[in-house]
């Protein structure tokens, strides 16, 4: 019989994720299924149907069958998508209308699964919308014996290439040589049907769908997963690399040079290539991203909107603010005609469209918008969070400072923000200056004043 507690430590701000078998299980999932469908069933009275996919995981497929048996048992019928990415899932939400269940652990090493839900055309469920509800339910010993809903099978990987390729002028792009790095993970799946009918020169490393991820780990915001693309582009004298994360929901890219383009970078190209055709449009980056993404919106006839990190909340404001786009420095973007649903694959639509209608490498087409150091991301185990964030704060009270996700504090010429984990003891610090040596003095000085009460 589970608890509350027994769910606690698998129920995540956003989604739900553990080890497996250990934390998530197929009973477990079974009564989660219970709770999603209960969830459903109130918010969405007049749906009958719920889209399961999963990834390339060996767990997926049994965790999603009982979450899926938990679903009918509370007389919701389900739609099995089978082998998906995240966004191939959200496309199937979407464009059915209904609410999705992906199982995936997303950049995770092998031995994690999780589950991502959404509502019908992808709405976003969270802690405090929806997350906490189903955890209650699931820990309610809900009989998920009766057998009420159907079950149906449909394959969407052909309408998701085409919903893809929609985002772009496919009839004005030159031949470029891609290299993609699938990380034996779902873009192993997707990335062909997505850029089949394209007139680029794609291979793809590691394209076999392998849950162990025998070459390296699917997370691409790790630099040492990278490696193999860098080396690979440089090699072939390659246009282009994308590197995708497990559940292929994020896109990095890596430059000719071998050379890894930050998420802001991203951002802001991608800004830039939106607003080129939809001038005067709302674009929306988290408060982490380069000072250099709002320059660009604003420079490409945008209005740039800031928020707190998290697609949540990126989503929630995109619906409020009718939003056209929006970026995050961790590489995920969201579209509002993707149902304000981030994806990978129509990201690197939009730069290989870029790269395409300039005369010159992707680097120098960069460039431009290149204007700023930044310290990466960089975590510290404190004792007491708030403690060391009012020291820094108290340290710099002659700057322009705000708390809309932890503490942000600017200058003229850098600035930074620190802010708490979600589920562990940490501060993540990002500070952007001018150059590389400001970066490393500031930092330096921070790092200072948290160290009295660093582990």
């Amino acid at each position: 019989m589970l608890n509350v507690t027994d769910l606690d430590s698998i129920f995540k701000a956003y989604d739900v994720r553990g080890v497996y078998p250990d934390q998530i299980d197929a009973a477990r999932c079974q009564n989660i299924g219970a709770g999603f469908a209960d969830l459903v069933k109130r918010h969405e009275p007049d749906t009958k149907e719920v889209a399961i996919g999963y990834d390339m995981r060996p767990s997926s497929p049994e965790l999603s069958a009982a979450f899926a048996a938990g679903v009918r048992s509370q007389g919701l019928s389900v739609i099995n998508i089978g082998l998906a990415s995240t966004d191939l899932l959200y496309f199937a939400s979407g464009s059915l209308n209904v609410p999705g269940v992906m199982f995936t652990a997303s950049h995770n090493p092998a031995q994690y699964n999780g589950i991502k839900m959404c509502l019908s055309e992808a709405a976003p469920i969270g802690e405090s919308t929806g997350l906490s509800d189903i955890k209650q339910f699931a820990a309610s010993s809900p009989d998920t014996s009766n057998v009420a809903g159907s079950e149906r099978e449909i394959n969407l990987l052909e309408a998701f290439g085409e919903h893809v390729r929609s985002f772009i002028d496919t009839t004005n792009l030159r031949p470029l040589k891609v290299i993609a790095d699938t990380a034996n993970g779902m873009g192993g799946y997707v990335v062909p049907e997505a850029f089949k009918e394209l007139p680029f020169e794609v291979e793809i490393m590691y394209p076999e769908l392998d849950g162990t991820f025998p070459n390296h780990e699917a997370n691409p915001l790790d630099p040492k997963n990278l490696v193999d693309l860098q080396a690979a582009v440089v090699a072939q004298g390659a246009d282009i690399g994308l590197a995708f994360d497990g559940d292929a929901d994020r896109v990095f890219v890596v430059d000719e040079k071998g050379k890894p383009v930050s998420g802001s970078l991203t951002t802001a190209l991608l800004a830039k290539s939106i607003l080129a055709g939809n001038p005067g449009e709302k674009v929306i980056y988290n408060l982490i991203c380069s000072r250099a993404v709002p320059e660009v919106i604003e420079e490409n006839s945008g209005e740039a909107l800031r928020s707190r990190v998290g697609h949540s909340f990126i989503k929630q404001m995109m619906a409020e603010e009718g939003a056209i786009f929006g970026g995050e420095h961790s590489a995920h973007y969201y579209f509002r005609d993707n149902w304000r649903a981030d994806s990978g694959l129509i990201a690197a639509m939009h730069v290989l469209e870029q790269l395409s209608n300039f005369d010159g490498p992707i680097s120098e087409l960069l460039s431009p918008l290149d204007r700023y150091a930044a310290s990466g991301e960089i975590n510290t185990e404190v004792v007491d969070a708030n403690a060391v964030m009012e020291r820094v704060e108290a340290a710099h009270a002659d700057a322009q400072i705000d708390h809309l996700d932890g503490l942000t504090v600017q200058y003229s010429d850098w600035w930074f923000n620190l802010r708490p984990s979600n589920t562990e003891p940490l501060l993540r610090l990002n500070l952007e200056a001018a150059d590389s040596e400001t970066v490393a003095e500031r930092v330096a000085e921070i790092q200072q004043l948290m160290g009295r009460s660093c582990v």
